[in-house]
């Protein structure tokens, strides 16, 4: 998984948008305590914001170059996809540098 250590090159800045409580947010905060530490430590200089707000549905940001926004919903997927969920923004933000 090199591309972990890539996402601080193609990405500004990363957030997290889920429930304190809700089980639709139940795998994105497993996601975020097994993986959080990691992605931090790859990519130190890389904002990775986690938001919590009662009710809310679980979702990916990312932020790129020029403002540039794309949102994922996690809502339903499990951890492995929402690892993939992130890859692919992060191949995104490449393709906008291209």
């Amino acid at each position: 998984m090199a591309w972990r250590g890539q996402l601080s090159k193609n990405l500004k800045e990363l957030r997290i948008l889920l429930c304190q409580s809700s089980p639709s947010s139940s795998t994105t905060r497993t996601f975020i305590e097994k993986n959080y530490k990691d992605l931090k430590t790859l990519n130190p200089k890389l904002p990775i914001l986690i938001r919590e707000c009662n009710g809310i549905e679980p979702q990916l940001w990312a932020r790129y170059d020029f403002g540039v926004e794309r949102g994922v919903r996690l809502e339903g997927l499990g951890e492995a996809q929402i690892l993939k969920a992130l890859e692919e923004l992060g191949k995104v933000g490449a393709s906008l540098k291209g």
